[in-house]
């Protein structure tokens, strides 16, 4: 293994055992090592980091036309998903039963864009789910918690990053 050297400056291991560095300098010649030694990729179904330790999202769904639809809503993360609480007679629940195709972005409380837009898809979780569901946003939402007792959310969306 050798070490190269990425744009910062900072050495790096290669990510292949078995390669040589083509120059003296010690840093390979291939834009791919170079694209491997700075690039950050979001491995399969996790949570961009961008998403992690924001308050709201905005979920982005689409109506049968194809006008897209944006709401800020709460959401738990677990096992590089993220979970919603709704109900089942809201327009998302409804949107997402029709394309499970959605945009995610971090945003403020009024749905202000704060941030990249990940696409990903979306289910509705079956009842069996359900409290595993619950449980990632309420860990995260004291008022959640608080009003779950009371709370008419009768349909949870899983979320899932390509």
């Amino acid at each position: 293994m050798f070490r190269l050297v990425t744009q910062m400056g900072r050495p790096e291991q290669s990510p292949e055992p078995g390669c040589e560095p083509s120059t003296a300098a010690g840093t390979a010649s291939s834009a791919h090592f170079r694209a491997r030694a700075t690039r950050k990729d979001i491995m399969p179904s996790q949570v961009p980091s961008a998403i992690h330790h924001q308050k709201y999202i905005s979920l982005t769904t689409f109506r049968k036309t194809g006008v897209a639809v944006q709401t800020p809503v709460w959401f738990g993360e677990q096992d590089g998903k993220l979970y919603v609480m709704t109900r089942s007679d809201m327009g998302k629940t409804k949107r997402v039963r029709n394309n499970p195709q959605v945009k995610v972005a971090p945003c403020t409380i009024r749905g202000r864009i704060r941030g990249p837009e990940f696409v990903a898809t979306a289910r509705l979780l079956p009842p069996e789910d359900w409290p595993k569901a619950r449980k990632t946003i309420t860990r995260k939402y004291l008022l959640a918690k608080l009003s779950s007792p009371f709370s008419r959310a009768d349909a949870f969306i899983e979320i899932s990053f390509e």
